[in-house]
């Protein structure tokens, strides 16, 4: 493992440094061409230490010779004494779920806070990072896999934050639990990005709101028994303010849901369309105008993740392309190990991000870097899986999941959660201190 973590350095972080150093001096202009700034001695350093250390293309292929022969590095976090009070504590409680299986086992976990450790009593455990970190181990040690809610894990918190009391005795525990699946009705197809350009209506009446407008790019509609639903209700006031949060059971009258076919050949996406759908006085949540807040909803403890991965499931599908090959030419081991760097170098960042919430600190922009990296990373890969396989991808099925499927699922990471260009502006603006975009005007 320390043998791979040097190999790892020597190929990434030097010529990382020299890239970045050359950038630096081009960005700086004139001033950066002279010894009135530092950026030529960080020049100089790193070209000093590519001479010392040898070509990057070498490092690169004794990673990837240490991956094929078995080498992976493990990442942990060293948890302050008092984590073995609470793991001992978490242990004893588990072992009552491990004795159960099926929908009893995650009814007892969901009903123990272990659904969603990170969210506070009685829904949740009220867990800290350290205690989240113990949690995950010790799920991991005992083969316990709690409910994914998906989306589910989105409106929960929103509904502790903001519904009232019958809203979370109605819909908490069965989403926990797993027992209704959600969907997310925000997207319109006229608004893009801006949300708050939102124009379907919620129009009053006896007992209850009337939904008219049509929704887009929502996912599982089809088999989400619930959606959550922003809807304008005041059109009289600025765009941010007329918002309303609704609960919206999906097998309401008046409800279209047309999927969208993606370019796996699957249809998870669907165009959601609503005429005068009816949704009753006690599904809205908050007060008419709070969607706007409701949507923009963060607690304050949030849900802390730690892979002990430092490949990935790309990188490791890479590692058995090239195991079962008849072997690898040196181009191609440069090509494994450059891809092996970048995904323990990803790794490496997002332990960083741990330990920053670990020690109290609240993480910045450098997830905007994550993400950016992460996904170039994982595209990269999976171009490279299709790649080796030569014609027969062009034969190939597309089964969920195989090398195929997931080079063109890969496509939708960079649009998803944020594109890789709002993730750049992120990383301009807040961390580089470039100035912002200009707000756009509206016209007339």
């Amino acid at each position: 493992e320390v043998s791979l973590a040097a190999a790892v350095a020597g190929a990434a972080g030097v010529d990382g440094a020299f890239q970045v150093a050359k950038d630096c001096i081009q960005v700086l202009g004139g001033i950066g061409f002279t010894w009135e700034h530092d950026a030529h001695l960080a020049l100089r350093r790193a070209q000093t230490l590519r001479i010392t250390l040898g070509p990057s293309a070498a490092w690169r292929r004794r990673v990837a010779r240490l991956a094929l022969d078995g080498t992976r590095r493990t990442l942990g976090v060293e948890l302050p004494p008092e984590a073995e009070t609470v793991r001992d504590r978490i242990r004893t409680e588990l072992r009552a779920a491990a004795a159960l299986d099926g929908r009893a086992r995650l009814t007892h976990l969901a009903d123990h806070g272990y659904t969603a450790p990170h969210l506070p009593a009685p829904w949740g455990k009220g867990a800290d990072p350290v205690t989240q970190l113990v949690i995950a181990e010790e799920l991991q040690a005992a083969d316990l896999t709690p409910v994914d809610m998906v989306i589910g894990g989105w409106v929960v918190p929103t509904l502790i934050a903001h519904g009232d009391t019958a809203q979370q005795e109605r819909f908490l525990a069965p989403s926990l639990r797993g027992d209704l699946v959600w969907c997310q009705l925000f997207s319109e197809p006229g608004a893009g990005s801006d949300l708050a350009g939102l124009t379907a209506r919620a129009e009053k009446t006896d007992g209850g709101w009337l939904i008219t407008g049509q929704k887009v790019w929502t996912s599982m509609a089809r088999d989400a028994h619930w959606g959550v639903l922003l809807a304008r209700t005041d059109t009289a006031v600025p765009k941010h303010r007329g918002i309303s949060y609704f609960l919206l059971d999906m097998t309401s009258p008046g409800i279209d849901i047309r999927p969208l076919r993606q370019i796996t050949g699957e249809a998870e996406f669907n165009e959601v369309f609503l005429d005068e759908v009816f949704i009753p006085d006690d599904l809205l949540v908050g007060a008419p105008g709070d969607g706007w807040k409701l949507a923009r909803t963060t607690l304050a403890n949030e849900r802390v993740a730690l892979s002990h991965d430092s490949v990935g499931s790309g990188a490791e599908a890479l590692l058995e392309a090239a195991a079962a090959s008849d072997g690898l030419d040196d181009e191609r081991l440069t090509t494994l190990g450059g891809h092996l760097c970048d995904a323990q170098t990803g790794a490496v960042l997002a332990l960083r991000t741990t330990l920053r919430t670990v020690s109290g600190q609240q993480p910045g922009a450098e997830a905007s870097v994550a993400k950016l990296l992460g996904v170039e990373h994982q595209q990269r890969v999976w171009e490279t899986c299709v790649d080796w396989q030569g014609t027969a991808a062009l034969t190939g099925e597309g089964e969920r999941h195989d090398a195929v499927w997931m080079f063109l699922n890969s496509r939708c990471l960079s649009i998803a959660g944020g594109t890789t260009e709002v993730q750049l502006n992120i990383i301009g603006e807040r961390m580089l201190g470039l100035p912002r975009d200009p707000e756009p005007t509206e016209k007339g």
